[in-house]
C-alpha cells in the first residue's frame, strides 16, 4: 500500500524504513529537507521524498511522527487530507520539550489527546514507548517477535493498523480503545521492555 510519513526522524525513518522493506511505497516529509534525504538512502525506488502535504495525500495511511506540540500545526496544514484516513500515532507529549499542552494530554491519555487534536482522522496509537533504536534491533527477528500494542476507536482503523505492526517486523498486540491505550504511554509500566504478545498481554492485563 501506499503510506504517508510525517516527520522523517528517528521514528518516522525506522518506521518507514521497515514499511519499504516489507514492500510498500512509502513518501517521506519533513520541515528539514536533510532529514528527508538520510531517511530514504539506500531504500531503493520504493521510498520517495515529498513536501507534508504531498505525503498526506499519497497515503493509504499516514504515519505522523513529530514533537507532541507540532500536532496543531500539522491539523492546521493538512487536517482536511487527514479526515477519514488511518493515521498511526507514536508521538509522546513531553512537558519539559511540549509545554502545558504535554501535561493535560499525559493526565487525559496521549491516544484520546491525539484524536482530539487531528478531529476526523482514524487514529491508530502504536510504536509509541519503544525506542526507534530498540524497534530497530528488534524488528523481524526470529520467532517469538518481539510485540506492540495497537489501539484505535475504529475497527477498520485497528485492523490495517496491526497489520502495519506486523509488516514492519513485530508482532501485534489488540489493546482495545483510544482511552484505553494510556496503559502504554511512555513512561507505563511496559514502556521500553521488549516482551512477547504473551507476555504483553499479561503485562496490559489483556484476555489471550
Amino acid at each position: 500500500m501506499k503510506i504517508g510519513v510525517i516527520g522523517s526522524g528517528r521514528i518516522g525513518s525506522t518506521i518507514g524504513g521497515l514499511w519499504v522493506k516489507a514492500g510498500h511505497e512509502v513518501m517521506f516529509s519533513d520541515r528539514d529537507p536533510e532529514q528527508v534525504k538520510r531517511a530514504i538512502e539506500g531504500l531503493g525506488p520504493r521510498a520517495r521524498s515529498g513536501s507534508v502535504a504531498e505525503a498526506a495525500a499519497f497515503g493509504d495511511a499516514v504515519l505522523i511522527a513529530v514533537p507532541y506540540a507540532a500536532l496543531p500545526a500539522i491539523q492546521q496544514q493538512v487536517g482536511a487530507q487527514l479526515k477519514g484516513k488511518v493515521v498511526i500515532d507514536p508521538n509522546n507529549p513531553v512537558p519539559s520539550r511540549d509545554g502545558d499542552m504535554a501535561v493535560a494530554a499525559r493526565e487525559k491519555g496521549a491516544g484520546v489527546s491525539s484524536a482530539a487534536l487531528l478531529p476526523g482522522a482514524r487514529i491508530v496509537r502504536s510504536f509509541n514507548s519503544w525506542g526507534y533504536s530498540t524497534m530497530a534491533r528488534e524488528a523481524n527477528r526470529p520467532a517469538p517477535r518481539m510485540a506492540l500494542p495497537v489501539a484505535a476507536d475504529d475497527a477498520g482503523a485497528k485492523k490495517l493498523g496491526m497489520q502495519l505492526v506486523a509488516d514492519a517486523g513485530f508482532d501485534p498486540v489488540d489493546a482495545g480503545s483510544l482511552a484505553a491505550s494510556k496503559a502504554f504511554d511512555l513512561g507505563s509500566s511496559v514502556s521500553g521492555r521488549v516482551l512477547t504478545a504473551a507476555e504483553l498481554r499479561q503485562a496490559l492485563s489483556l484476555k489471550p
